[in-house]
């Protein structure tokens, strides 16, 4: 299995590099940002562990393969107009809880993808959060099922997106009650 810290820029596929490498520059410029996004949030999201880099449907992925913590998540260019993308699971609620955190931030494709324009600024802070909740769905699937049951599904999606940011620097209201959050683990120097 072929880990990668996504740190250094460097690829531990070389299938992986030849699709980076066959990107125009602008393109891959934007998708390498959404790939180093990707490994620093695991890097400080306790029970993620190292990522697995690899190819699916032709398109760079990101699995918790070792820990199991996470859905995948995939980046590519679309086809059809340009932008950048970064998919995830269609049959998962992600994107719906994205969409619900973030109505105004980003742009989205249906139930599967965020979407970036290729010359606009990432929105880093939502970014960050909604891969953070990517790197941990299944863990916090199966945490959820050993606690009581929720009444309704509603309640359950209320409670993930009640997550705190891991990565957000924004202070708490302090009307609101505090909700759990990601545990984050201290950046290696």
């Amino acid at each position: 299995m072929k880990r990668n810290t996504g740190r250094s820029g460097t690829f531990n596929d070389s299938n992986v590099a030849k699709v980076f490498a066959a990107y125009p520059e602008d393109v891959r410029a934007k998708l390498m940002k959404l790939r180093a996004i990707i490994f620093e949030t695991a890097e400080t999201i306790d029970g993620v562990g190292p990522l697995e880099e690899t190819l699916k449907w032709g398109q760079p992925s990101y699995l918790t393969t070792e820990t199991g913590s996470g859905s995948t998540i995939r980046i590519d260019r679309e086809k059809s107009d340009g932008r950048v993308a970064m998919y995830f699971h269609c049959q998962t609620d992600l994107v719906e809880t994205f969409r619900e955190l973030y109505p105004t931030q980003m742009e989205y494709g249906g139930n599967r993808s965020i979407l970036f324009k290729v010359a606009t600024r990432i929105p880093e802070n939502a970014l960050r959060h909604c891969v953070g909740l990517a790197l941990t769905y299944h863990a916090r699937k199966v945490s959820s099922k050993n606690k009581t049951p929720s009444k309704n599904k509603a309640a359950s999606k209320k409670k993930a997106i009640g997550v705190k940011k891991a990565v957000s620097k924004k202070k708490r209201d302090p009307g609101k009650p505090e909700q759990p959050a990601l545990r984050t683990r201290a950046r290696p120097s």
